[in-house]
């Protein structure tokens, strides 16, 4: 018979927190500083449908999920990536600050046109 092994706890002091925030839905991943996925929960996971799941409320749900795994993993630090303009990207981000983690940084990732589409043809006289 194989020996059980094991696992050692892999402490994570580092991680970054994707907030993405659309005007449906609300999600948000936690990685490690190469990128690897550690845990990720979005308004439509923790159980909202419809229109309730681009609410404050519904965000900072899905973000307490967010933080209890962090603290599991031993995530002290965090960086903070939001993109998007929905309502639970200020709720996730209050909710974030509130958990005691140490924020390094926060970063506006929100696409934003530059130059806009292209105009109609002129009309001909």
């Amino acid at each position: 018979m194989a020996k059980a092994t094991k696992t050692k706890k892999k402490s994570i002091g580092l991680g970054v927190l994707y907030v993405n925030a659309s005007f449906n839905n609300t999600m948000l991943t936690l990685t490690d500083k190469e990128g690897d996925t550690l845990a990720w929960s979005s308004s439509g996971k923790e159980g909202f449908s419809g229109s309730k799941k681009s609410t404050p409320f519904a965000a900072a749900q899905v973000t307490k999920t967010i933080i209890e795994a962090m603290k599991k993993m031993g995530i002290t630090q965090l960086e903070i990536i939001a993109s998007g303009v929905g309502n639970g990207r200020d709720s996730a981000l209050r909710m974030v600050s509130s958990s005691g983690a140490d924020i390094i940084s926060i970063a506006d990732r929100t696409p934003m046109p530059h130059n806009g589409c292209r105009p109609r043809k002129s009309r001909r006289a």
